[in-house]
């Protein structure tokens, strides 16, 4: 595992509160009630401070932004 994904997956693990997200990288994630509106504001906000990368909830897409994986993948594209 890369160290961005490593690092992209501890985020994401602390602000859903659950260690599903890296043992099943491809759990939906707002389907199965892991993440939230709220929670999705928050883990923007992480990735911004911790990561350095700018994410507007304009260019957030549930559909894009399904799981663990899809996350890392995204956030790979934008850095």
């Amino acid at each position: 595992m890369t160290q961005f994904k490593e690092q992209v997956l501890d985020l994401l693990e602390e602000v859903c509160e659950n260690d599903i997200v890296k043992e099943n990288p491809d759990i939906l994630l707002f389907e199965e009630g892991i993440l939230d509106s709220f929670g999705t504001v928050t883990l923007l906000v992480e990735i911004q401070e911790r990561l350095n990368i700018e994410v507007s909830i304009s260019d957030f897409d549930r559909d894009e932004w399904a799981t663990p994986n899809m996350i890392v993948q995204k956030l790979a594209d934008m850095k």
